[in-house]
């Protein structure tokens, strides 16, 4: 697929927001940075879709912006205004070129939601690659009111268990892309997450 982090040159905070250009031009999560708009007209000028993992703040404060420009549909498990279609454990959406599953994947956020394919997983924050914490296999943060480290656990469970080993990319919420065994990163993911320690120490 051909994938581009479109939020890859901001200075603020935010998720990482992937536009996947293909039969159906998608854009996973808007992310917070107000060049985001400017940044998906670089590469297309249709955009076909917003699928969000969740309704963080980092994750949809461009939503606005994105669907007064483009009109695109928008996939999402949790109600929100610009809700097209709702988004719910074990369905299937179309992301780029290829068919994705819709894991439920709550503990970092209650409407949290991953897309696997045979090849790709969009993780949300529920798994990253590497963050501030630890590299190679971290996991949402839990220490915020309305999360929970033991519903991240089987969340990461759930997906382990729904994610065929053929999958090699991952895109993930922070951090950077990953190419290569995401079973395993996945895995050392779920080692840490149920150590039940601090991810940050000030937790």
């Amino acid at each position: 697929m051909d994938v581009h982090t479109v939020t890859a040159e901001a200075e603020t905070f935010t998720c990482n927001a992937y536009l996947t250009v293909g039969e159906r031009t998608t854009l996973v999560d808007a992310g917070a940075w107000d060049g985001v708009v400017g940044a998906v007209r670089e590469h297309v000028d249709q955009l076909d879709a917003v699928v969000l993992t969740h309704q963080h703040g980092d994750h949809v404060a461009q939503l606005e912006d994105v669907c007064e420009a483009f009109d695109p549909d928008v996939y999402a498990y949790a109600d929100h205004p610009r809700r097209t279609d709702e988004l719910a454990d074990g369905d299937e959406v179309e992301i780029g070129d290829e068919t994705f599953e819709v894991v439920f994947t709550p503990g970092h956020a209650d409407d949290h939601v991953s897309f696997v394919s045979d090849s790709t997983l969009f993780s949300g924050d529920v798994v990253v690659h590497d963050d501030g914490a630890f590299e190679y296999g971290s996991f949402g943060r839990t220490d915020m009111p309305g999360q929970s480290r033991e519903t991240l656990i089987e969340s990461i469970e759930r997906l382990l268990e729904r994610m065929p080993d053929s999958v090699e990319h991952m895109y993930s919420g922070h951090g950077e892309e990953f190419r290569g065994d995401v079973r395993d990163v996945v895995e050392t993911a779920l080692e840490r997450a149920e150590k039940r320690e601090p991810k940050y120490p000030e937790e």
